[in-house]
């Protein structure tokens, strides 16, 4: 059983896991880049604002998963 929960982490919990960290990334990034591109215009800069604080939304999210899925990967695993 922990040899299968190990293999099930490996191969689908942790790309699955790392490719919402990116797109949460590249939300924060582009929302920088929305922010200081719209410096004169505030509604670009609101906007950008946005997506700053969703991508920081997001990870936060991700790495809480990440730590829950170590926490209970050890737990199983008696570690």
């Amino acid at each position: 059983m922990d040899d299968f929960i190990m293999r099930v982490q490996v191969a689908i919990i942790d790309p699955i896991i790392t490719l919402l960290a990116l797109a949460a990334f590249v939300v924060f990034i582009w929302g920088v880049v929305e922010f200081i591109g719209g410096a004169g215009d505030s509604e670009k800069r609101e906007k950008g604002k946005k997506h700053i604080i969703w991508g920081l939304i997001g990870l936060v999210i991700i790495f809480g998963a990440r730590a829950i899925v170590g926490i209970i990967s050890a737990t199983v695993n008696g570690v």
